[in-house]
């Protein structure tokens, strides 16, 4: 047998009839606790307005839930006055009409409608309806509405998270292990889709995992980098920037109010703050200003395996690991290593034996244009940058690349993370 399915917005605003049919009060609101778990959220009560006064309903005293009127199982009721408890929300106020997160398509959906079904003898949550024609239904007067399963864009509750920031009382918060199933890049799309409450609500899930918090930094663009900074104290914004690639950092500084830089600055640790500095020391419109300051450099007299356990213990994140540096005695730029060819060779094979000494390089005053059809012509993925001695003192990426030339309206994502 099919589970019963109703609209809340069937229910809502309904009248509230006794058994016997005699009519109550109004239907104000569902109460559903929203701390179950991986199980669909349980109605807990009925909120109705009886002789003027909001009063609690029970679930228990609940006979049924209609889909033009609910009805207790009693004809006598001794009611309290409504007080919403920690971890309760009201469907109709606090979710209907609201934006929730879409964890299975990363993306932003509205609750245009909200079903309830009945389960085993419980009426719960079954998900939302996103869709334009719940929200056209109803504008419909009660009587034309449609009730069945079908005739909407049902979303599973288990594939939602909710926004609950604006609940009064509410003890809850987005689950942290639900959005971390997303790329980073999808979570920067959901806070730049987000309004701002909403987006300081997911940043806030994530901060326990400064590593994750500081990946999303370097997806979100300009703007809302500094929205989400803007009013966090000097202490918290470098230790954001402390986790993040010394290239994005040095960005984001920069877009700080000028007697906020130096500051920041010198909280970070030294080594983040001694590249940070070199690398606002270039154009920002040549590779030296674009480059990464972080990467592998091994001489050339060092072997295959010593190459591998250095990259193993390096601080570079994995994207960054495709190119290894060679560098000779005099520490001048000798020729690159890709660590496929790495792999391939034998643990004892010296390194200057397998460097690649033709690779194009450039210089740090290289301008971008330059430095983009070098990289189309010989399809690089990364190309060294090198000071006036020769010596490697960044990589520059083609990602960082693309993001710089391609234009604005191209990079933005957000519409992309909202249905």
């Amino acid at each position: 047998m099919a589970d019963v399915v109703v609209h809340l917005s069937s229910v809502a605003g309904s009248p509230l009839l006794d058994s016997a049919g005699v009519r109550l009060g109004r239907v104000e609101d569902l109460i559903a606790r929203l701390d179950q778990g991986d199980r669909l959220p349980l109605i807990t009560g009925l909120l109705a307005r009886i002789g003027g006064r909001e009063l609690f309903v029970p679930a228990e005293r609940i006979g049924r839930l209609e889909a033009a009127a609910a009805r207790t199982a009693t004809t006598k009721l001794n009611l309290a006055l409504f007080e919403r408890r920690p971890g309760e929300v009201l469907l109709r106020r606090d979710v209907l009409g609201h934006s929730m997160i879409n964890v299975t398509t990363a993306r932003l959906v509205t609750a245009r409608e909200v079903e309830l079904t009945c389960r085993e003898g419980a009426w719960r949550v079954a998900g939302i309806d996103p869709s334009l024609r719940a929200r056209l239904r109803r504008l419909l007067p009660r009587r034309f509405r449609a009730h069945e399963r079908g005739a909407g864009e049902l979303v599973e509750w288990t594939e939602l998270e909710p926004f609950l920031a604006h609940v009064p009382t509410s003890r809850l918060r987005l689950a942290h292990r639900r959005l971390t199933r997303l790329h980073p890049a999808q979570i920067a799309d959901l806070v730049e889709a987000a309004s701002h409450d909403e987006g300081e609500e997911i940043l806030e899930a994530v901060a326990q995992d400064k590593e994750l918090e500081a990946d999303i930094f370097e997806e979100l663009d300009e703007e809302h980098r500094l929205e989400f900074l803007r009013e966090r104290p000097d202490v918290e914004v470098a230790g954001v920037l402390a986790r993040m690639e010394s290239d994005d950092a040095a960005d984001l500084l920069m877009g700080l109010e000028q007697d906020r830089r130096l500051p920041v600055l010198e909280l970070l640790p030294g080594p983040k703050r001694g590249k940070i500095r070199g690398l606002l020391g270039h154009n920002p419109q040549s590779a030296g200003g674009l480059m990464n300051p972080d990467f592998i450099a091994v001489g050339e007299r060092s072997s295959v395996e010593q190459a591998i356990e250095l990259a193993r213990r390096a601080e570079v994140p994995a994207e960054r690991l495709d190119t290894v540096v060679v560098v000779g005695e005099d520490g001048r730029f000798a020729g690159t290593v890709s660590v496929g060819t790495l792999l391939e060779a034998g643990a004892h094979e010296s390194i200057g034996a397998l460097a690649d000494s033709t690779r194009p390089v450039v210089s740090a005053e290289t301008d971008l244009p330059e430095v983009a059809l070098l990289m189309t012509d010989f399809n690089l993925l990364s190309l060294p940058v090198l000071d006036g001695e020769g010596r490697p003192i960044g990589l520059l990426a083609v990602d960082d690349l693309l993001e710089l030339l391609l234009p604005e309206d191209w990079r933005r994502r957000s519409g992309l993370a909202r249905d």
